[in-house]
C-alpha cells in the first residue's frame, strides 16, 4: 500500500463527493472513503485448506437539506460514480422526515491537528510465510499431547488500509491502520469426552504478535484442560470471569450508555449518569491516544476529535457514548463516540487470574460463555457456560451444562476485584473479574 499515492487519492474523492453535494442544493454534506487489502491462510492437519485475498474499497456520503438526511455509497470512485451517488443522496433525503437534530457535529469540535498515533505498519506477507506461520502453530498445539486428536485449523493473516473522512465545514483528515493475527482452534479427546478450544494474538504490529507456537500450545492447554467435564448442582457461589470474558461484561455496561439506547430509554441505565452503577473501587477510562492500541484513532467517525476522559470514577457514571446526534436528542454535547469507543481502560484492584482463584473457597472459573441471554434494555442476565470447579483455592476439575443466572444490575453491584492480568486485545482492556454471589443453575 503506497501510502502517500492512497492518501491523496482517497482524500480527493471525499472532497469531490464533498463539494459536488453542496453544488447539487445540499445544506451540509459528510463523506467516508475506506481502502482495505489483506490476505489470510488457514492450515488444517498439516495441510494448506484455504488462501484468502482481500482487496475492498467503498465510498459513503451523506447530505443534509432542510433537516432531512439521505445516504448512498459506492465502490467506484471515478467521477460519474461519485455523482451518481451524490444525486441518489440527495433524492433519498427528499423522502425523509425532517429531523431537527440530523447534521453534522459542530464545526469548532473537528480535529485540527491529528496526531500520528502509530497505527500502520507493513508486513510483505506471502502466502508462504503465512503457510508456515500457521503450521508452526498447529504443529505446536498437535504436538503437546497425544489427546490433542483433530484440528479446526490455523490462521495467519492480517493487512492495511486507509481510512479518509470530509465534510463541509472543510475538514479533511485520514489515517492508515494495519492489523494482523494468529489463531488456532483445536480439539482434545478422551474416553468420555470430546472438547474444543482456541486461542489468538492480534495486534498492529507484526513484531509485537506472540509467537505461532505459543498459540498453538495455550489453545491445546485449554482444550486439554476441558476435558472429562461433569455437571454440579445448582448453587449461589463466586464466578471469575476470565480476562478474555470479563471484557465482555463491560461491553453491556457500554451498549446501556450508548446515546442511542438513552433517548430511546432502552436501556436499565437510563439516566444513570452521575449515579453510583459500579462498585466505589472501579475506575474506567477512555484513552483513545493510545499509540499503536487497536482502539486508536486521532478523531471520530465524524471529525471530532477524540481525546483521553474519565467514564467511571469511584464506581460512578460520568457520561455517556455519545455522537452529535444521540447528544443533541438529549441535550449534551458530543463525547467524540460516533462510531463506538476506544480503549476503555478498568483499572486493576487486585492480582492476576491465579491470585483471585487463590483466594476463593469454592468457585466457579468461566471457561466459556454460551448463548446470547443479555438484554440491555432490562438488565436480565442469563447465559450458558462451561468452566472450572474451585475448591480450596485450587481448580479441581471442569465444569459444563450450567447457566449464569442474574441480571447486570447485581452483578455490577457485586464485582469483588479486578485483576492485573491485563487483556488488551480489543476494544476493552481489562483483567479477570471476581463476581460474588452469582446462581449457578445446574442439576
Amino acid at each position: 500500500m503506497e501510502e502517500k499515492v492512497a492518501a491523496d487519492s482517497l482524500a480527493s474523492v471525499a472532497k469531490q463527493a464533498v463539494e459536488l453535494a453542496k453544488r447539487l442544493g445540499a445544506d451540509q454534506a459528510e463523506a467516508g472513503v475506506s481502502y482495505d487489502e489483506g490476505l489470510s491462510v488457514t492450515v488444517r492437519m498439516g495441510e494448506l485448506e484455504s488462501v484468502e485475498r482481500q482487496r475492498d474499497r467503498g465510498l459513503a456520503v451523506t447530505v443534509y437539506c432542510n433537516a432531512r438526511k439521505g445516504s448512498a455509497s459506492t465502490t467506484d470512485f471515478d467521477a460519474a460514480s461519485v455523482e451518481e451517488i451524490v444525486r441518489k443522496a440527495l433524492s433519498i433525503g427528499s423522502f425523509t422526515t425532517a429531523d431537527e437534530y440530523a447534521g453534522l457535529a459542530d464545526a469548532a469540535l473537528m480535529a485540527v491537528d491529528p496526531p500520528d498515533l502509530d497505527l500502520y505498519f507493513p508486513w510483505d506477507l506471502d502466502v508462504e510465510h503465512a503457510t508456515e506461520l500457521a503450521l508452526r502453530a498447529e504443529n505446536a498445539a498437535r504436538g503437546v499431547d497425544a489427546r490433542i486428536s483433530n484440528s479446526e485449523g490455523a490462521t495467519v493473516g492480517g493487512g492495511g488500509g486507509w481510512r479518509l473522512y470530509a465534510n463541509s465545514h472543510g475538514f479533511v483528515g485520514g489515517y492508515p491502520t494495519s492489523t494482523y493475527s494468529t489463531s488456532c482452534s483445536v480439539v482434545a479427546k478422551s474416553s468420555g469426552s470430546l472438547e474444543r478450544d482456541h486461542w489468538y494474538t492480534v495486534s498492529r504490529r507484526p513484531a509485537d504478535l506472540e509467537s505461532p507456537e505459543s498459540v498453538g500450545e495455550e489453545s491445546a492447554r485449554r482444550a486439554l484442560a476441558r476435558l472429562d467435564a461433569r455437571p454440579i448442582s445448582t448453587r449461589v457461589v463466586p464466578v471469575i470471569f476470565p480476562a478474555e470474558i470479563a471484557k465482555g461484561l463491560f461491553g453491556h455496561l457500554v451498549a446501556a450508555i450508548r446515546g442511542t439506547a438513552q433517548y430511546r430509554r432502552a436501556s436499565f441505565l437510563v439516566g444513570a449518569a452521575g449515579k453510583q452503577v459500579l462498585p466505589s473501587f472501579v475506575d474506567i477510562t477512555e484513552d483513545p491516544l493510545i499509540p499503536r492500541a487497536l482502539a486508536s484513532a486521532p478523531f471520530d467517525g465524524e471529525g471530532v476529535a477524540t481525546k483521553r476522559r474519565e467514564l467511571v470514577t469511584a464506581g460512578v457514571l460520568q457520561g455517556y457514548v455519545l455522537s452529535s446526534y444521540s447528544a443533541r436528542r438529549l441535550g449534551l454535547p458530543t463525547t467524540g463516540n460516533a462510531g463506538g469507543v476506544h480503549n476503555l481502560l478498568v483499572r486493576p484492584t487486585a492480582g492476576p487470574l491465579a491470585e483471585l482463584i487463590e483466594g476463593c473457597e469454592e468457585g466457579f472459573v468461566v471457561g466459556e460463555l454460551l448463548g446470547h441471554g443479555v438484554n440491555v434494555v432490562t438488565g436480565d442476565y442469563s447465559r450458558g457456560a462451561a468452566g472450572f470447579w474451585v475448591e480450596r483455592g485450587e481448580i479441581v476439575h471442569p465444569v459444563h451444562e450450567v447457566t449464569i443466572a442474574g441480571t447486570l444490575q447485581e452483578l455490577y453491584r457485586n464485582i469483588r476485584a479486578i485483576g492485573s492480568d491485563v487483556d488488551s486485545r480489543g476494544t476493552v482492556r481489562c483483567g479477570s473479574v471476581l463476581v460474588d454471589g452469582l446462581t449457578l443453575a445446574g442439576q
